[in-house]
């Protein structure tokens, strides 16, 4: 049985976990590796959601129904 995907939400309470672990500083050094790796994954995979989910907001429809890219700004 597949493993169900986590949600951004789970992702992000995983990613501030270990962050708070490798903070503590009372982990191993392989230990401590191997968390900020599965940590930078984490990040890249929650950035990507949320870069995903700007190009879905950016969508605006107008008045005759047709869709448009608003310019990002910033």
């Amino acid at each position: 049985m597949p493993s169900k995907k986590k949600t951004f939400e789970e992702n992000l309470q995983d990613l501030e976990a270990i962050v708070t672990k490798l903070e503590n500083g009372d982990v191993p050094l392989e230990e401590a590796i191997a968390e900020f790796q599965k940590g930078m994954v984490l990040s890249k995979d929650l950035q990507k959601t949320l870069e995903d989910a700007e190009k879905t907001l950016v969508k605006v429809m107008q008045a005759d129904g047709t869709e448009t890219e608003m310019e990002n700004n910033g």
